[in-house]
């Protein structure tokens, strides 16, 4: 029995959960998301439709606000209201496949998931008179066999979804998850149903409050909703779909592990909804290093530790044509960024507190523009694992890729970039809290105090050095 059992474990394993990952974390055979850089579209789906109660209501307020959207029909419900798939077509929408019942594909052997492809798509045709062909797996899960069917119809997945089948979530709550990743590119799944298992019956009345505050959001921001497949033909356009599926494999771990780690290390972004500079506060732990201005940087001393997004790493390399072009747009963001984080620490006494910014960086000619001091990292096995990840990462987002690497590996040295925060928030025209200024002046006076009588005690907390 037990033999049995791992038998199925592995069976299941193989045709279902791999799969179902591999689609998910790589992207490998779906589409999943648009192009960001450049553009100003973004995507709405629908799942599980039509609803007569619903469904109806959904495409007026698309028609409002002149929204257009994908809606994957479930073949039954589109069986049993044809007239709302004909309204669906008739307004300008993209009607997708999502099986002829809610079922998972991984409990469906694959002739029967073909046969439930096959039937809602000749629902589809005989109603509209047209075929369709994207294709959204129940839940998103795929199995062995789905990836394989890319010739017949084009599976699609999303980038965000928001629990929006759940009513006890609430408009409210909705309104703000749906407006926090209302960037271009993205792909937002919700529903127009909430007939299916697992789904509150009242759930898309929130759906509704929630996505009309986004769209009236959207159009003060520029952004405006466009159909699945005009966001495919952008993309194909992209400079992503090009790369080699062996370089999009190492993509998908490496911006996987960057999720990680800033969970792991509370790492905050300068501008959520387009991030580019991270940070977080820290004990600097190196070898002592001199400072512009004569400070002297020592191990125990706050820092604010910088991290640059690694997703805008990559699509700023794969738009760029050249090294130079590369620069300068990153030369653009960090003018952006820098006056930001500046009021940020400007603003919060336990930053204020940090003596410099810092971070570890393998492109390092462009910092000294903004007041940054660059230094040899010291020997050792840090300075090695730091060259070691910088390089492939350079790999990566480099338009040169791994020639780079090639030609001048001499000169891809992992560098320490340094600016006291004074500095920084002297140049943007930023004080130091007053409170912080305050909090100083008695902290000397505490400490000259303690020094007379020989009482003052240090503690060192632990740190750890992470470079990102």
């Amino acid at each position: 029995m037990q033999t049995l059992l791992l038998w199925l474990f592995y069976i299941s394993s193989f045709y279902a959960f791999i799969p179902g990952m591999i689609s998910r974390i790589f992207g490998y055979r779906v589409f999943r998301k648009g192009t960001r850089r450049g553009r100003n579209e973004f995507a709405l789906t629908f799942d599980d439709g039509p609803d007569p109660r619903f469904t109806p209501l959904l495409l007026d307020l698309l028609k409002k606000y002149d929204a257009k959207a994908t809606f994957f029909v479930v073949g039954s419900n589109a069986e049993r209201y044809p007239e709302l798939i004909q309204r669906i077509h008739d307004e300008g929408h993209l009607i997708g496949i999502h099986n002829y019942v809610h079922k998972t594909n991984w409990l469906m052997r694959p002739a029967t998931v073909r046969r439930q492809i096959q039937r809602t798509n000749d629902i589809i045709y005989n109603i509209i008179g047209e075929r369709s062909t994207h294709y959204r797996p129940p839940w998103g899960i795929v199995n062995l066999f789905d990836i394989s069917k890319r010739r017949q119809v084009e599976i699609v997945l999303w980038s965000v979804m928001f629990g929006d089948w759940r009513e006890k979530l609430g408009a409210q709550r909705l309104t703000e998850k749906m407006l926090a990743r209302l960037n271009p590119g993205e792909v937002m799944l919700l529903h127009d149903s909430g007939t299916t298992l697992g789904a509150d019956p009242d759930a898309p009345e929130n759906m509704l409050v929630a996505l009309e505050l986004t769209l009236q959001e959207a159009h003060k921001r520029g952004l405006r909703t466009i159909r699945v497949d005009d966001m495919i033909k952008m993309a194909e356009k992209s400079s992503i779909r090009h790369v080699s599926y062996g370089k999009r494999v190492l993509v998908g771990l490496w911006l996987a592990w960057e999720q990680v780690f800033q969970a792991l290390f509370r790492i905050k972004s300068i501008t959520p909804n387009d991030p580019f500079l991270h940070y977080r506060m820290r004990k600097y732990q190196g070898e002592p290093v001199e400072l512009d201005g004569g400070g002297l940087l020592s191990k125990g001393d706050n820092v604010v530790e910088l991290h640059v997004d690694n997703r805008q790493l990559f699509e700023l390399g794969i738009h760029s044509r050249s090294s130079a072009q590369l620069a300068i747009r990153m030369i653009r963001r960090m003018e952006k960024d820098l006056p930001m984080l500046a009021e940020i620490i400007a603003k919060d006494v336990d930053l204020s507190q940090a003596k410099a910014l810092y971070g570890v960086s393998m492109i390092n000619r462009g910092p000294e523009k903004f007041g940054f001091t660059v230094h040899d990292l010291p020997e050792g096995l840090f300075a090695r694992s730091s060259k070691f990840y910088l390089k492939i990462l350079l790999s990566v987002i480099h338009p040169a890729g791994g020639a780079r690497l090639k030609e001048r590996s001499e000169a891809l040295v992992p560098k320490l970039i340094l600016m006291p925060v004074s500095d920084l928030l002297k140049k943007m025209n930023q004080q130091l809290p007053h409170d912080e200024r305050s909090a100083r002046k008695r902290k000397s006076q505490q400490e000259e105090a303690l020094s007379l009588n020989d009482s003052l005690i240090e503690v060192e907390l632990p740190g750890v050095t992470v470079t990102n």
